[in-house]
């Protein structure tokens, strides 16, 4: 089996802007292996066996997600975990002084045993009205986000809330801005977005209108008609992945925004999620146009 490169997340935002509740909202409901490296173990409260290693310290989370703290170079310290948990997914939480520009450099930089999958910078609403000056370290989280979760928004008005988004977006036209409280997000939404900064994504998604649904299969599809099925899309999915078989091979497929690739994939059967605005009233239509690609 060909070597992929684990994908990699990189948590970022101000203190107390929500982002280690966050990251219990991902361990409650994402059934992935997660590995999560701090600076510190920090407020993750953690009983659990620590593990030693050279570069890292580790502590079994449960669930097969660990949570290491940084002793070496980032560098080293990543390829460790990689090697003892080989996790599906790592996320970097960085402290909320830290400026996250160098960091994503030296990811896309320096480690070739993972892949920058996106930059996630929490934003604590309340707190962007109280405090409207926005800080050097704060401006630069926010414009190397990919995905803003704009945290705590039951606590200011729909008119402040506009408020917010139209000066992040000042700041930041290219990120996807996500409304939540109590950082309650669909994991679909952070993970597998394939940094890409060439194109911009869709203006910002309010989420509560999403829905989602799964799609299996045992039959071979049509390679053609499936880049078709998926080249017009767009226009009723703003999300899918999951793994299509072709004749020769089966494949891990990521699509985002009109935005789509194929990528080799040791899998055993077509198994795709589509999650998108109002999309049920749209499901049957959408399982149709798959099914004329099948052979």
């Amino acid at each position: 089996m060909m070597q992929v490169r684990t994908p990699l997340t990189v948590i970022t935002g101000p203190l107390g802007s929500g982002k280690t509740t966050l990251l219990r909202h991902i361990l409650d409901i994402f059934p992935k292996k997660i590995a999560i490296l701090m600076n510190e173990f920090g407020e993750i409260a953690i009983d659990s066996k620590i593990i030693q290693g050279k570069n890292v310290e580790m502590a079994d989370l449960g669930g097969g997600c660990v949570c290491c703290s940084l002793l070496g170079e980032f560098e080293a310290a990543v390829n460790e975990i990689i090697d003892s948990v080989a996790p599906d997914y790592i996320i970097v939480e960085t402290t909320g002084v830290a400026e996250p520009d160098a960091l994503v450099f030296d990811i896309q930089e320096s480690l070739q045993s993972v892949r920058l999958d996106g930059v996630v910078t929490v934003m604590d609403a309340d707190s962007v009205i109280k405090y409207p000056s926005i800080g050097h370290t704060t401006r630069i989280q926010i414009e190397a986000a990919d995905t803003i979760l704009l945290n705590k928004v039951d606590l200011v008005s729909e008119t402040e809330l506009e408020q917010i988004e139209e000066k992040l977006q000042s700041i930041n036209e290219i990120a996807t801005i996500l409304p939540t409280i109590r950082c309650k997000v669909d994991p679909d939404l952070l993970f597998g977005i394939g940094r890409d900064r060439t194109q911009p994504p869709p203006h910002h998604v309010h989420q509560p209108e999403f829905e989602s649904f799964t799609y299996t299969s045992s039959a071979n599809f049509n390679r053609d008609r499936f880049n078709e099925f998926a080249s017009n899309l767009a226009v009723d999915v703003y999300r899918a992945k999951g793994f299509i078989r072709f004749d020769d091979s089966i494949y891990l497929f990521n699509f985002v925004a009109g935005r789509w690739e194929l990528e080799p994939f040791d899998q055993d059967a077509t198994e795709l999620v589509f999650i998108g605005k109002q999309l049920n009233e749209k499901k049957a239509e959408i399982i149709n146009r798959l099914k004329l690609c099948e052979q």
